[in-house]
C-alpha cells in the first residue's frame, strides 16, 4: 500500500536558479529537503521525481502562449537571446541556461500532484518546488517563469472537475493565479497578502473580485505592513475559512510561500514560524471538511534561506503525511553542521520560533466581532464587503 500523501522532489530541480546574488536561491529548496529527511518526514510519504508527461512539454500550452514558450526555450539556450517583451533577461527573471527544461520540470511536478490527488492514487501532495504564482499567460513575472498552479488547476477543469479552491498564503498577491481564472466562475482564488501599496506586484485590493462572469470567484484580503500573528490568523479565518467553505470545491489547491515572516528580506510583514506552521494545518483540515481532504500544497516565495524556508515547508510536509511536528522538536544535528558547512551561518536549534504555546498561537476569531480601529480588520471587512454577498455570507457575523 502506498503512504496517502505524494511529495515531488528531486536535486535537479535545484537547477532552477537566477545565479549568485538573487533572492531566489535554490539552496532554500536543498535545505528544505535535507531537514524533513533529517526529521524523518520522508519515511512517511512517497517521493517522486517529476517527469514531462509523454516526454513533452506540450502540456505548458493550456496556461502559457506558444509564443511566449518558443521564448523562454530561445533565452533557456542562449540567454543572451532573452526576449524582455517576455519579461525575460530582467533583473527578476534573469535567463539561464537551461531555464525551460528545470522550469517545465517544476510545472510537471505539480501537474503530477494534481492528477494524482484527482484520481485518488494519493489524498495528498506537496511540490514545494513550485507555488510560482506571478508567470502570466505570457510573461514571465516575479521569479516565475511557468505558473504550475494554474497549469495544475487547468488540467483538473479539462477532466471535468466543476470547483476548484486555490488559496495563496504568500506574503505577495497571487496575480497570475488569478488573472488565468479571472473570468472563470469555477476556480474560487483567495490571496491573502501585503498591500500592493507598499509591496510587488501592486495588485490584489479588496474591490478586485473577478470578472463579469465570475464575480466574486476572486479573494483578495490586502493586509498593512507589520501584520503579525495573531492579526494574521484572524484574517485567514475570518475570510479564507467561510468563502472556501460556502464555495465547496472538489479539490483544495494551495500555495504556501513563507515569505511573510518577520525576517524575509522582501516584505513587511512580521510572521514567525508557529503562525505559518498554524496556517498550513488549518488549510490541510479545511481540505477535509470541504473536499474529502482532496488536498495539493505549493511553495512559492520564501528568500531567508537557513532560518524560515527549510522549517516552514518540513513542517508543511508534515502536516500532509499527517505526521506534524511539534514545534519545541530539536534540529537535526547533522542538518545544522550542513548548514554551517555551506553557510557560515548558525542554524535554528527547534522547529518553532517560541511564540507559540503548547503549538497553538492565539488569535480572537470573527464572532468577537469587528474592532473598527485595526488596519487589519478594516482590510478583512473591505474583503467581506466586497465578497461575501456574492457567496451568500453575512458580512458581519459567521
Amino acid at each position: 500500500m502506498p503512504h496517502p500523501t505524494l511529495v515531488i522532489w528531486d536535486a535537479a530541480l535545484t537547477r532552477y536558479d537566477f545565479g549568485e546574488g538573487h533572492p531566489m536561491n535554490p539552496l532554500r529548496l536543498a535545505l528544505t529537503a535535507r531537514l524533513a529527511e533529517g526529521l524523518g518526514v520522508l519515511g512517511h510519504v512517497d517521493v517522486e521525481a517529476p517527469r514531462l508527461p509523454d516526454g513533452s512539454d506540450e502540456f505548458l500550452l493550456s496556461v502559457h502562449s506558444r509564443a511566449y514558450v518558443d521564448a523562454v526555450m530561445a533565452a533557456s539556450a542562449n540567454p543572451a537571446d532573452a526576449d524582455t517583451s517576455f519579461g525575460l533577461g530582467t533583473e527578476d527573471d534573469p535567463a539561464f541556461v537551461g531555464m525551460h527544461d528545470v522550469s517545465a520540470l517544476i510545472a510537471a511536478g505539480t501537474l503530477r500532484a494534481v492528477q494524482a490527488v484527482h484520481t485518488g492514487e494519493y489524498e495528498h501532495a506537496v511540490n514545494f518546488t513550485g507555488g510560482l504564482h506571478h508567470a502570466m499567460p505570457v510573461a514571465a513575472s516575479g521569479f516565475c517563469i511557468y505558473n504550475d498552479a494554474a497549469i495544475g488547476i487547468q488540467w483538473l477543469l479539462d477532466q471535468g472537475v466543476e470547483r476548484v479552491a486555490y488559496v495563496d498564503i504568500d506574503v505577495h498577491h497571487g496575480d497570475g493565479v488569478e488573472k488565468t481564472f479571472w473570468n472563470d466562475p469555477r476556480v474560487l482564488t483567495i490571496s491573502i497578502h501585503e498591500s500592493g501599496t507598499v509591496l510587488f506586484p501592486g495588485t490584489g485590493f479588496a474591490r478586485d473580485c473577478g470578472g463579469p462572469e465570475a464575480e466574486g470567484m476572486a479573494v483578495n484580503v490586502s493586509l498593512p505592513p507589520g501584520t503579525g500573528d495573531a492579526e494574521w490568523l484572524r484574517a485567514l479565518h475570518s475570510v479564507v475559512h467561510p468563502v472556501v467553505t460556502a464555495f465547496a470545491p472538489q479539490v483544495l489547491v494551495t500555495q504556501h510561500g513563507c515569505d511573510s515572516h518577520y525576517s524575509d528580506p522582501l516584505a513587511h510583514m512580521v510572521l514567525t514560524v508557529d503562525a505559518q506552521k498554524m496556517a498550513h494545518q488549518s488549510l490541510h483540515e479545511l481540505a477535509h471538511d470541504v473536499c474529502d481532504g482532496r488536498w495539493v500544497a505549493l511553495g512559492g516565495g520564501g528568500y531567508e534561506l537557513v532560518d524560515v524556508v527549510p522549517r516552514s515547508w518540513t513542517h508543511l510536509t508534515a502536516i500532509a503525511a499527517d505526521h506534524p511536528i511539534p514545534l519545541e522538536t530539536p534540529t537535526p544535528d547533522e542538518w545544522r553542521r550542513h548548514v554551517e558547512a555551506i553557510t557560515g551561518r548558525t542554524a535554528p536549534t527547534k522547529m518553532g520560533d517560541g511564540v507559540a504555546e503548547n503549538d497553538d498561537v492565539w488569535f480572537q476569531s470573527w464572532a468577537s466581532g469587528m474592532h473598527p480601529e485595526s488596519q487589519v480588520d478594516q482590510a478583512v471587512m473591505a474583503t467581506r464587503e466586497a465578497v461575501f454577498p456574492h457567496h451568500g455570507l453575512d458580512v458581519w457575523f459567521d
